[in-house]
């Protein structure tokens, strides 16, 4: 498998960092004029509108056979990729490397960096009329879904990435590490059965692990395959579009995800650069090498002398007076002694 060279990543990523996109809240807004400096690399046209009227956009580029498709902010309050997206946009626009070039040399790229704008505003995980879109594709009552879908259809692309933020309760499998990127090749039907999509999805997951495990050994998971029938990427997957999941996780103090950005950004470049080199997709074994998610933390812990007193906190994120404000709420739980806190406070035991 071919993987980029971390230095290489590293190098391009600071080189090319969106700097105007930054912190958890990213609306249309904040987007919106950033496409003016990408006409010159980027097919851009309207895809359609939101519920409430807010556009949605799509970027081409690439003269490739091989089709890849990917979108962002599929929930609103997830913004991670969206953020990464920006960063790969600027590679694309303003680097001619080797490596930028043979992906646009093998593939066309369609990129809608945010699908669901009405949920972005309002930093929800639902869209303008309170459905989630990872759970509309076979109803498609929404009208982003049906946008998705259309484009989907028309494209006809060979591999699909499903952009994600995952919550800080998640760590990796027999680690005190958080799971900062994790990586899903979803089921088709209940039986989770490996079908040749899904090794082809695997493969190129494996090769993003192993670029990942150079720069962040682990802290990277694997999210259950669990069967959801009524799931994008579960339906993309049965419909023949290889759906490759990536959920953009915790890193230790990133609690505005610049470092998880950097990763995600890191994954999507090799995912498309193992796409754009490789003719064969039949390796998949080392997929299960990649350990599962476990929900083993808490973004605090309160440690008492007397361990049933422990208590733990999570954050929860809301729009106030129009700032996006993170707020402590403590959370019921029997025993936190098998959980890990992102920061744990220790009481020591009162002396009379």
């Amino acid at each position: 498998m071919h993987t980029l060279s971390t230095t290489f990543l590293k190098d391009i990523f600071k080189q090319h960092k969106e700097s105007s996109l930054f912190g958890k809240w990213i609306t249309f807004e904040d987007i919106e004029n950033l496409f003016q400096k990408h006409k010159a690399a980027f097919q851009i046209k309207q895809l359609g509108f939101s519920e409430q009227e807010r556009p949605i956009y799509t970027l081409k580029i690439g003269s490739g056979k091989k089709r890849v498709l990917l979108w962002s902010q599929m929930h609103g309050n997830e913004s991670t990729a969206t953020r990464a997206l920006f960063d790969v946009f600027n590679c694309f626009s303003n680097s001619k490397v080797d490596e930028l070039e043979t992906i646009l040399k093998e593939c066309t790229l369609v990129f809608i960096p945010m699908l669901n704008p009405d949920g972005a505003q309002a930093y929800t995980r639902v869209n303008g009329n309170n459905i989630d879109l990872n759970r509309d594709a076979v109803d498609r009552v929404a009208k982003e879904s049906k946008l998705l879908r259309g484009i989907l259809e028309e494209f006809n692309p060979q591999f699909c990435f499903n952009l994600h933020d995952q919550r800080t309760i998640f760590g990796v499998e027999g680690t005190k590490n958080p799971a900062t990127i994790s990586f899903l090749a979803p089921s088709e039907e209940e039986t989770r059965a490996i079908t040749e999509g899904r090794k082809q999805t695997m493969n190129v997951i494996v090769a993003m692990n192993m670029m990942l495990q150079q720069i962040i050994p682990n802290f990277v998971g694997r999210y259950t395959d669990e069967f959801y029938p009524t799931a994008t990427g579960d339906n993309f997957q049965k419909l023949g579009y290889n759906t490759i999941l990536i959920e953009s996780g915790h890193y230790p103090d990133d609690y505005q995800r610049e470092k998880s950005r950097e990763y995600t950004f890191y994954s999507i470049l090799q995912g498309m650069y193992h796409i754009a080199t490789t003719n064969s997709f039949s390796d998949f074994e080392d997929y299960f090498k990649i350990p599962n998610n476990d929900k083993i933390f808490y973004d605090v812990i309160h440690r008492f002398s007397n361990d049933k007193n422990d208590e733990a906190y999570q954050y929860k994120d809301e729009i106030i007076e129009n700032k996006l404000v993170s707020k402590l709420e403590k959370v019921a739980e029997n025993s936190l002694k098998s959980k890990i806190g992102h920061h744990e406070i220790v009481f020591e035991a009162n002396i009379y």
